[in-house]
């Protein structure tokens, strides 16, 4: 086994969530989540796209059902002892074997928790669960448990946290050497993940933000490159991985000299960033978070350009996607504790003058302020020839 984490740190985590369990009156779960298999059993993978499932019950027992493919990747990377494969043939139906392996753990009639919201649960594979389970035991979805427990940290994951942290720094830093008027984003790019697989570090759960010219405007990754001009913006968002935990970072980087219009977008997004580290304590709320950001961005006329989310958690996390609940939108009520790690990004987007602005980073949750888990200063990165 090549476990990330000492056996005291897994035994704690099944410890947190059996409490769980028994508050909720939940004889087993069904893990669908990749992240939930991780966190509990190191198991670490992408066959997650496929039919697996990890059975937990309320009396600590585990069984993964999984394809042929991953069981050598289970036995190598988890904890995991009772590893079961599903067949791979015309009429496979791997939810009728899941049955028949809850009837053998005398799970008839039990009241199980299944994670219905992940990757690793298609619709497919819902609707034939349901089907097939409804009249066999009392099934309820719980698919926030686990989420909300690994929002808040331990000490070992934090060390692994701050190692992301420091690769994103150092991809920043990769970046700005070749930014520069005639750039190609290719190689801007290279560097950065470049930076991050040579200092240990991992694949991030989904791809690297970058757009130049028009293209700064965008906050998703997509295929194609450009070279950058004379007098241009690049927009980055991207986030330094380690053992699959994540710590992002968002800049706008200027190229050349920047317009009157960027440097109020810029006023603008370092206000409410301010703003936001307010609030980023204990007792406050992720829509606290987002209240903090829409007010101090509205101060500055920027309401039609901004976006309705200012940030999320973060932590280990798989394809297609780093972000973690809960989220900073308006109204959510999910509290903020110690020990979060929480991204949270000002974006604002002007299409009229197709102008792009960005800040954003990383920060540690502490009994009072937060801690930014970032050295990169939070001034407008200029470049010019």
């Amino acid at each position: 086994m090549a476990l990330h984490f000492t056996s005291d740190e897994y035994a704690a985590r099944m410890n947190r969530l059996t409490a769980r369990m028994a508050e909720e009156k939940l004889d087993a779960m069904l893990l669908f989540a990749q992240e939930s298999m991780y966190w509990l059993t190191g198991y670490d993978t992408f066959g997650f796209c496929f039919f697996q499932c990890l059975v937990v019950t309320a009396d600590g027992r585990k069984l993964l059902l999984t394809r042929s493919a991953d069981q050598r990747q289970a036995r190598h990377t988890s904890n995991l002892s009772d590893i079961r494969i599903w067949m791979d043939r015309g009429e496979a139906n791997p939810v009728s074997q899941l049955k028949e392996l809850l009837f053998e753990m005398d799970l008839l009639g039990a009241r199980i928790g299944v994670e219905y919201d992940t990757q690793g649960m298609t619709g497919a594979i819902g609707l034939e669960l349901n089907e097939q389970l409804t009249s066999f035991a009392d099934l309820k979805d719980s698919s926030s448990l686990i989420p909300m427990l690994r929002a808040v940290k331990s000490a070992e994951e934090i060390a692994y946290v701050r190692q992301a942290a420091a690769l994103a720094d150092r991809a920043f830093d990769a970046a700005m050497e070749d930014i520069r008027p005639g750039a190609d984003e290719g190689r801007i790019l290279a560097a950065m993940q470049g930076a991050i697989f040579e200092g240990g570090g991992d694949y991030p759960g989904n791809e690297f933000v970058i757009g130049s010219g028009r293209d700064a405007l965008l906050c998703r990754y997509k295929s194609g490159r450009r070279t950058l001009d004379a007098d241009d913006q690049i927009t980055l968002e991207w986030a330094g991985s380690y053992r699959h935990y994540h710590a992002a970072l968002m800049r706008t980087v200027i190229v050349g000299r920047p317009t009157s219009r960027h440097e109020e977008m810029y006023a603008a997004t370092r206000d409410a960033l301010a703003a936001v580290e307010e609030k980023l304590r204990p007792g406050c709320t992720f829509g606290d978070l987002f209240e903090a950001h829409s007010s101090a961005m509205d101060r500055h006329d920027m309401m039609a350009h901004r976006l309705n989310a200012c940030g999320y958690s973060l932590g280990a996390r798989f394809t297609p996607s780093w972000m973690d609940p809960p989220m900073a939108f308006k109204d959510n009520p999910a509290i903020i504790e110690p020990n979060m790690v929480i991204f949270q990004h000002m974006i604002l987007m002007d299409s009229v003058t197709e102008t792009a602005m960005t800040l954003g980073r990383t920060y540690l949750t502490t009994e009072g302020e937060p801690e930014s888990l970032s050295s990169l200063p939070l001034d407008l990165p200029v470049k010019s020839g």
